[in-house]
């Protein structure tokens, strides 16, 4: 079964750190654009990061600039999200999902099109409160 696994949410304080995980299985995410998203109830799915099959590109909206690290290990078919400096701004259920149009993404045009993106996983819930 071709599937991405969210986990590592949780709750944590505001100024807190949380790393989320996106695990492939049934496929190699080696050949892909990989993204991270959010979604809070009531809103579209908004892009957060995303990183290019070849680690060289990434891209974070400015909301997340210099709080969120996006990385990935491929030997591990794993990508990450770090995520410091956390804000109840922040709260909201995390995907991951693979573009399979594209290998690269490194501007907010290769993550907001998010028709382009598959093999959502099911989330992980992140809450940021005190």
């Amino acid at each position: 079964q071709v599937q991405l696994v969210e986990s590592g949410g949780g709750l944590v304080q505001p100024g807190g750190s949380l790393r989320l995980s996106c695990a492939a299985s049934g496929f190699t995410l080696d050949y892909y654009a990989i993204g991270w998203f959010r979604q809070v109830p009531g809103k579209e799915r908004e892009g957060v990061s995303c990183i290019s099959y070849n680690i060289g590109d990434t891209y974070d909206v400015d909301s997340v600039k210099g709080r969120f690290t996006i990385s990935r290990d491929n030997a591990k078919n794993t990508v990450y999200l770090q995520m410091n400096s956390l804000k109840p701004e922040d709260t909201a259920v995390y995907y991951c999902a693979a573009n399979l149009m594209r290998s690269r993404c490194g501007n907010y045009e290769h993550l907001a099109a998010i028709h382009e993106y598959a093999y959502w996983g099911q989330g992980t819930q992140v809450t940021v409160s005190s």
